[in-house]
């Protein structure tokens, strides 16, 4: 055995088994030096008792925990004599004695709960997996001779089993996914991607859990609505405190993640914010979610956040139940809530549909145990589980900086157990949990799946919504948060993007099979007719699926939902601002605009067949108000017109936008300067301006002028 072979099956670096060589005198010079067994057996007893010494080193270090957590008591009992003391001597009644003592009891029961789990700490099952034999790793661009070479098989036979699956190929092409899983069956292998074995990765990494290990989990829900429905309200009521009185104007002002136990189990819930400007944090809830509440007013009907919210939930694709609330009051219409969600496509169960609806009122709790009672019953229908004996994995939920304690971070536990004490890798973070509080602001000494925790003693301030792994050692947690850091600055040079037409083709090719779309429209009829054209469009067994329409300007709102589903926007006959195209380009998220409709479904097709003609970028030139309009029998309407910004050309293509819809989309036929015809007009600057073929023009309109510009491939 070579000495890499050897590092790499005892978990070591080659320096580190060169190092020991020297130390026992075992001359090896690199890592194509042989081993013999002598040599091999001395080299297992030294890291054997090198890791026995660490174990030592570690019990020394608990056990000096335990000793400093003991002097910490004899101080506390100490201070809270003395306090006594002077309760006694200036006080006749020292009114908080009882709820000192309390807290004195609290303190103690923790202190006692970190003793025995330090001395008693089991190790947990690792996150990285086995080697397995039967595990092949696809990589992209993976060709014939490389699958041929993985699973230990001639590439003449493979070549003939595409064949017999009529695929003509030679060993240097590429094989794709799909095909690759095929042959793997065939040979009784699993196929799986690269990037699901690489720890590192934690949004791809793959845990294999032994179903002996796996046990039941509370269910993870997330409530959602709009602004004023009672979303922290009904929450509220669950929990039976009051959160809505230190919320800012009775607004949720952050996510916060809450447990209750109802009929001796528990129920985990998120709380988004209702605010239109938060609907980023809408849609990480929902990604993190089992069960979504959408609740509606039933006094109000679906509004327009109720709209969104719908919108995210069925991204997630997940369990929805709808809670009508305000059942209290007079005006009260539950109908009118099941109608408009209907319309929605939540049908009620009551109208055979399967979507379940809750009356209730989070005033006077009317409705609440009904709702509960339904949230388990969708849980149990999921069979949610998962492994507690493995180290901690799962999200954050928010994180602050704390002038006192540092990084403050909430975490949503999603499988495993985190303990106080673990090392841990948040985002590209390194830390060891230093203090683990619960929802109530209690300490506890460990967290099991779905419970959500707020823990300290981070290197930095993650950001929601990241990945986060526990480790066995610090040693393993340090080298993930390296690479992960690494891999973070590589990222930041290249533009992450949501799906584009241009990498359409490739994405199908490699086994895609439905493709998201979020459409806007001008007018409703425009909106149905390209939705209805745009389900018909299957290339290739790919099919095209319209997770939100709607009619008006694309919102921010929609390239957020955009970014979280790795969908494509599409607006027909509508023109996003400036600001909008900024967020859209910040998230890398395809915005495609058009006028025609045969157009639309002409671009998808050729997208999905690889086949695109060249495309033009529009460069905006520059955009005017119209103030005033002036008729003349000759010429017709001339706009009197402030340039806003950039430049208005003679002869250059032109829009008019009217309330965020493009009303006209044509060309510039004269400009006109006081009484002189103009080439051109800047900024801060007044003119005349006529359209080609049209007259329909009103003062607060926008003139915006742009080119084409071809863009290479």
């Amino acid at each position: 055995m070579s000495v890499l072979e050897y590092a790499e099956d005892m978990n070591k670096t080659v320096e580190d088994v060169i190092k020991m060589c020297d130390t026992l005198g075992i001359k090896v010079s690199g890592s194509d030096d042989m081993l013999d067994d002598d040599a091999i057996v001395e080299l297992d007893n030294a890291f054997q008792n090198e890791e026995e010494q660490d174990s030592d080193n570690v019990i020394e270090q608990d056990e000096e925990i335990i000793k400093k957590m003991e002097e910490d008591d004899y101080y506390d009992e100490v201070v809270d004599t003395l306090i006594d003391k002077k309760d006694t001597v200036y006080n006749s009644e020292p009114t908080a004695k009882k709820k000192k003592n309390k807290n004195k009891n609290k303190s103690k029961d923790i202190k006692d709960a970190k003793k025995e789990m330090y001395k008693h700490k089991e190790k947990l099952v690792s996150n990285e997996n086995e080697t397995d034999d039967s595990i092949i790793l696809y990589k992209d661009g993976m060709t014939i001779k490389d699958f041929a070479e993985s699973i230990n098989k001639p590439v003449t036979e493979i070549i003939k089993k595409l064949m017999m699956l009529g695929i003509m190929a030679n060993q240097n092409m590429a094989i794709s996914y799909d095909d690759a899983s095929v042959l793997a069956l065939e040979y009784d292998k699993t196929l799986k991607k690269e990037e699901t074995a690489d720890i590192s990765n934690f949004e791809m990494f793959e845990v294999n859990d032994d179903p002996k290990d796996l046990e039941e989990r509370p269910p993870v829900v997330t409530i959602m609505g709009h602004v004023d429905h009672g979303k922290t309200s009904l929450l509220d009521a669950i929990r039976k405190s009051s959160v809505v009185d230190n919320e800012f104007g009775g607004i949720t002002q952050h996510i916060g993640a809450y447990q209750v136990k109802y009929n001796d189990k528990k129920i985990t819930f998120i709380d988004t914010p209702g605010h239109a400007a938060f609907t980023e944090m809408r849609a990480r809830g929902a990604s993190i979610t089992d069960i979504v509440i959408i609740i509606v007013a039933a006094d109000d009907g679906v509004m327009p956040q109720t709209i969104e919210a719908i919108d995210h939930a069925k991204a997630a694709n997940v369990p929805i139940i709808v809670a009508i609330n305000k059942m209290d009051k007079p005006g009260a219409d539950p109908d009118r809530v099941m109608r408009e969600m209907s319309e929605r496509g939540l049908t009620p169960e009551a109208w055979g549909g399967d979507t379940l609806f809750v009356p209730i009122s989070a005033k006077t709790h009317e409705g609440i145990d009904k709702l509960l009672d339904n949230l388990l019953l969708v849980a149990e229908m999921q069979e949610l589980k998962a492994n507690p004996k493995r180290y901690a994995m799962g999200t954050v939920i928010e994180s602050k900086l704390d002038k006192n304690v540092g990084s403050v971070v909430t975490l949503l536990v999603q499988n495993g157990t985190l303990r106080l004490g673990d090392p841990v890798v948040i985002g590209e973070f390194f830390g060891k949990i230093r203090t683990l509080k619960n929802d109530l602001g209690e300490e506890v000494v460990e967290a099991l799946p779905s419970t959500p925790v707020s823990v300290t003693g981070i290197s930095g301030v993650p950001t929601a919504g990241d990945r986060f792994m526990a480790f066995e050692s610090e040693k393993q947690a340090h080298s993930v948060a390296q690479q992960r850091s690494e891999t973070a600055k590589l990222k930041a040079n290249k533009v992450s993007s949501a799906l584009s037409l241009d990498e359409l083709f490739g994405k199908i090719s490699e086994g895609l099979k439905e493709i998201n779309i979020v459409l806007k429209a001008d007018v409703k009829g425009s909106e149905e007719a390209v939705k209805n054209t745009l389900s018909k469009i299957e290339v290739e067994g790919c099919r095209l699926n319209v997770i939100r329409s709607g009619v008006g300007t694309i919102t921010e709102s929609d390239v957020v939902l955009a970014n979280a589903s790795n969908a494509i926007i599409i607006g027909f006959n509508v023109r996003p601002t400036g600001k909008i195209l900024d967020v859209a380009k910040e998230y890398g998220v395809d915005v495609r605009l058009h006028n025609i409709i045969y157009k639309v479904v002409e671009e998808m097709e050729s997208a999905m067949k690889g086949m695109l003609d060249p495309e033009y970028e529009e460069k905006v030139l520059g955009s005017a108000e119209i103030r005033k309009i002036y008729k003349f029998s000759k010429v017709g309407n001339i706009a009197g017109c402030y340039v806003l910004d950039g430049v208005i050309k003679m002869g250059a293509k032109a829009r008019v936008i009217r309330d965020g819809v493009v009303i006209y989309d044509g060309a510039i036929n004269s400009i006109q300067r006081e009484k002189d015809q103009a080439k051109e007009v800047k900024a801060g600057f007044e003119c005349g301006i006529t359209l080609e073929n049209y007259q329909d023009i009103k003062e607060q309109d926008v003139i915006e002028a742009y080119e084409l510009v071809e863009i290479k491939r």
